[in-house]
């Protein structure tokens, strides 16, 4: 009895040390941060930035600190890498208009900060695991514009050649967008398992949508991970309307970092790409160098289409709240006003880069369409890994054997 009362005065000191913090929620405004001391020349020499004190809330742990040390170089990489994804998205949504994509196809307009700060907080070898939202994901970790483009037309150009479409899409560190809602985050623990079990000084991060926060898979991946103490950063990108749901309809506790009962959470502004790579960089050293074990990771962010292209996005939502998160807490305008404030680029200069991202990716899209279609033949092969396939297969005629 005695060892049952220390726990629950315990658990009771946690809730009230983090309940304020739990209260006052963080904001999601993208030009928040400061400059605390003047950039220099050249280009990687790092200058300091101060974050906005409401950028993180924290749930068993200590938030991430609010100095961040970045360069001039990082920063126009990032907005040249937000620019380029969002033109990627914005010609998918052209070609499903023009009926040239086909099935389903979702979009991460407006979550940007989400995707290209991860990468900019990882290493080479952490892996990425994600639900269907995935195509900045498989650029960034080593596909390319052309490669997604063709797989969404369903040209054998794609990165599934064709035949994953919007939703399956691979690299040796992405471990795709997957299609059955929140199936990825125990396969997300799994790849953790393995590199703690390979010696790897690597960890995961394991993504899903405040839509799969209610699956079951989700928290059994939860309870594994703490059990077994992996190196596996849960990842939910809170785009307040999961499966095009609003999330007080579907969730009876909508702050998600701190819904892994034992396991340590951060909220992040997921609006501000600064914040972002601050926040999985303080996750990558939790998990890899401090090996304390699993975290979550909540980034609140904000899209701008419906949950998929057969959705409007206005049965849940007016048009009025999409347009004005579009004119005032965009990341690309966010990061686009730092560069000019701060003296790190000038409009003209940033005009430069927006035109260079149009012209990659309009190049990358007229590839996309030259690729060939799929012939029969090409629906037998990459179904069994390569020096691994049957003599014969049912389903097949005798004379299409030779086509396999």
């Amino acid at each position: 009895m005695a060892s049952i009362l220390r726990s629950r005065l315990a658990s009771r000191r946690l809730v009230q040390q983090y309940q304020p913090l739990l209260r006052r929620g963080v904001q999601t405004t993208a030009d928040t941060t400061q400059l605390a001391s003047a950039p220099s020349d050249p280009n990687s020499q790092p200058f300091t930035l101060k974050l906005h004190e409401d950028s993180f809330q924290a749930y068993l742990c200590d938030k991430p600190e609010l100095e961040v040390q970045m360069t001039k170089g990082e920063l126009l990489q990032m907005y040249r890498e937000m620019q380029t994804m969002r033109r990627m998205e914005m010609a998918a949504d052209a070609l499903y208009k023009a009926k040239m994509i086909r099935g389903f196809c979702h979009l991460a307009i407006g979550q940007e900060a989400v995707s290209v700060g991860m990468e900019h907080g990882i290493e080479k070898d952490d892996r990425v695991i994600t639900g269907y939202r995935c195509h900045p994901f498989a650029v960034l970790r080593g596909g390319t514009i052309e490669g997604v483009i063709a797989e969404l037309l369903g040209r054998t150009g794609g990165m599934s050649s064709g035949k994953g479409g919007s939703m399956h899409i691979f690299t040796p560190s992405f471990f795709g967008g997957n299609g059955i809602v929140g199936a990825q985050v125990p396969v997300g623990a799994g790849a953790a398992f393995a590199q703690m079990y390979r010696g790897e000084k690597n960890c995961t991060f394991a993504m899903y949508g405040d839509g799969a926060s209610n699956q079951g898979q989700v928290f059994e991946a939860f309870n594994m991970a703490k059990l077994w103490n992996l190196p596996c950063i849960f990842v939910c990108e809170n785009n307040k309307y999961g499966m095009g749901t609003p999330a007080e309809r579907s969730s009876s506790n909508t702050q998600y970092f701190t819904r892994g009962d034992k396991i340590p959470g951060i909220q992040v502004n997921g609006m501000d790409i600064i914040a972002a790579k601050q926040a999985v960089q303080y996750a990558r050293k939790w998990a890899v160098d401090d090996q304390k074990g699993p975290l979550l990771l909540e980034f609140v962010t904000y899209r701008y289409g419906g949950h998929s292209m057969s959705d409007p996005g206005t049965t849940y939502r007016t048009r009025e709240e999409v347009q004005r998160m579009r004119s005032t807490q965009d990341p690309i305008r966010g990061l686009q006003r730092y560069l000019e404030e701060w003296g790190v680029a000038s409009e003209q200069e940033l005009k430069s880069l927006d035109k260079a991202a149009k012209a990659e990716v309009d190049a990358a899209v007229e590839k996309a369409k030259a690729s060939a279609e799929p012939v029969a033949k090409d629906l037998w092969t990459d179904i069994y890994y390569k020096g691994t396939e049957p003599s014969s297969m049912r389903g097949r005629e005798r004379e299409e054997v030779h086509n396999y």
